[in-house]
């Protein structure tokens, strides 16, 4: 062989045709490009189920937030001294209820919106005064539906509109009329 011939043959010296070994090293190449995009694809769908799954706990988080946020305002109404406001006119008032001797608190400490990572709430104030708060961010929440406490966030199209209000006053329970005769009422003694 001369060294400008690489063998003897056919493929070599048609001009039409690569070398064999050149063709199974385009192969070779092709396969790692597959596995390459194959591996992307993977990647790719658990970025989605992780990032969906941290949306889920964000949910949740905002969930249990929003119920504390309830608690508290619902705290402060039911205990508001005859001819004082029934709701607060800060969130700081219910960290401190200053309007008692000693300031009592209604709320454990200032929590933080998990959906942006802020103490920066929307605080809906008909008459100047709070009854509830939401979240700023406006994304489209993932939970449809809710259990029975937040049954009135069920239907909404986006976190901005799950309004965490106090509970409304529970009327005083009805005494039911007492038998001393440890009979059926209606029954004939």
């Amino acid at each position: 062989m001369t060294s400008g011939e690489c063998c003897a043959c056919a493929h070599c010296h048609r001009r039409d045709f690569a070398h064999p070994q050149g063709r199974q090293r385009g192969f070779g190449y092709l396969m790692v490009l597959f596995a390459l995009a194959a591996m992307g694809i993977l990647l790719a769908s658990a970025g989605e189920v992780w990032r969906t799954s941290g949306l889920r706990e964000k949910e949740a988080q905002l969930l249990f937030v929003g119920h504390q946020f309830r608690l508290a305002l619902a705290s402060y109404r039911d205990r508001s001294p005859e001819g004082t406001p029934k709701t607060p006119a800060t969130l700081e008032d219910l960290l401190q209820d200053k309007r008692f001797p000693t300031p009592v608190p209604h709320l454990r400490r200032l929590w933080h919106d998990p959906m942006t990572n802020s103490t920066d709430w929307v605080l809906v104030k008909p008459g100047g005064r709070i009854t509830g708060i939401h979240t700023r961010h406006s994304g489209e929440p993932l939970r449809n539906a809710h259990e029975p406490r937040d049954t009135t966030l069920g239907g909404t199209r986006s976190y901005s509109q799950w309004v965490f209000e106090a509970t409304p006053a529970t009327a005083a329970p009805v005494a039911a009329p007492v038998d001393n005769n440890n009979t059926a009422t209606g029954a004939s003694p």
